[in-house]
């Protein structure tokens, strides 16, 4: 997968806008980061999964999902080896990302089903 298919991905969930946070282009839900490009090497991804999330798909793909750095990665926020990834995985850990980060009544109205 190519960091301009994550773009996409992330771009087409409701309400996403691109930002940027310390100089690396994030993707926000009504303020509120739920994935990162460039993180923390170009060609990686990150997304903001709950601790369960996380364990589920580093144990199914430990090549594509990476927990973050410290107490970040304890949390859930996932590193994601974009060239290893399949698109499919991808687009779930997004949806899982932009349903943790939204507000609740929005993302009860608009879950994303991809």
């Amino acid at each position: 997968m190519s960091i301009d298919e994550f773009r996409k991905m992330a771009l087409s969930l409701p309400e996403t806008v691109e930002a940027a946070h310390m100089g690396h282009p994030d993707f926000r839900v009504r303020g509120k980061i739920f994935a990162t490009l460039g993180y923390p090497d170009t060609g990686w991804g990150v997304v903001k999964l709950t601790p369960q999330q996380q364990k589920r798909l580093v144990e199914a793909a430990p090549g594509v999902f990476v927990p973050a750095a410290g107490a970040w990665g304890r949390r859930g926020m996932t590193s994601v080896r974009l060239r290893a990834a399949l698109k499919t995985t991808v687009r779930g850990a997004l949806a899982a990302a932009w349903t943790n980060t939204a507000p609740r009544t929005l993302a009860r109205q608009r879950a994303p089903t991809m």
